[in-house]
């Protein structure tokens, strides 16, 4: 029987600490597929944690990415947005980060570095894509209804890994135009690429804590099918 723990995992960018959060079964022996999960503009949260340990109890070590620094931890959608905000318009730091925690993953002795992979939520699930761009060495990146817009079009052609991009379909936080620009994208560069689109679902699908009728709501039956979605390509390009 799995026996999820989560442990801290310091470090410094630039002279500032970090925290990210690592996810893992501590009664399995030997090394495990290792995710880098890009949590949504709540950053580092009680919420992130419980989804970590969810898919670590799968079979997986998971690394939630603490994007924002030690001391920051919004408590609400202000703070989100004043701390989310200037990163995401900022892409060579969103990137300096991301590959922080990127390199933290790496180097736990948890994690088997011959497979490795990225999901991410919203303003997460946009971090996530936006690390594959890099030519990281993932064998998949997922969004879970993330934008899927990005300042670097032409990254496409290093994505080395299957891209799962996981979408309401009426999600008024993700411009329809972003849907066929990434189809074009991926298609010009060769990627290995699925989009799912579930009808009905709007912003925030897998988050049970959204309640804002019309724009962000949890949708169990969605969520449901989206992680499914996901478990399945990491089977597959882990080799079952």
């Amino acid at each position: 029987m799995s026996q999820v723990t989560v442990r801290s995992v310091v470090y410094q960018i630039d002279g500032q600490s970090y925290e990210s959060r690592l996810a893992f079964d501590a009664s399995h022996q030997g090394p495990l597929p290792g995710l880098l999960m890009a949590p949504n503009w709540m950053g580092v949260s009680a919420g992130a944690e419980e989804i970590a340990k969810s898919v670590a109890g799968k079979g997986y070590v998971v690394l939630v990415a603490d994007l924002y620094g030690q001391t920051v931890r919004p408590t609400n959608g202000d703070e989100a947005g004043a701390a989310m905000m200037p990163l995401k318009n900022d892409n060579p730091e969103l990137l300096k980060r991301m590959q922080a925690a990127f390199e933290q993953l790496q180097g736990q002795a948890e994690v088997d570095t011959a497979k490795l992979a990225t999901f991410g939520f919203c303003f997460g699930g946009f971090c996530s894509l936006e690390l594959a761009r890099t030519g990281a060495p993932l064998k998949a990146a997922v969004s879970f209804h993330g934008t899927i817009d990005t300042q670097n079009p032409a990254g496409a052609k290093h994505v080395k890994g299957s891209v799962l991009v996981l979408h309401g379909a009426s999600d008024p936080l993700v411009p329809r135009e972003q849907l066929p620009a990434f189809e074009e994208e991926m298609n010009a560069a060769g990627v290995d690429w699925q989009l799912h689109s579930f009808g009905g679902a709007v912003h925030s699908f897998t988050d049970p804590h959204a309640n804002v009728p019309g724009k962000m709501m949890y949708d169990a039956k969605t969520a449901r099918r989206a992680f499914k979605a996901m478990h399945d390509l990491l089977d597959e390009v882990f080799g079952g």
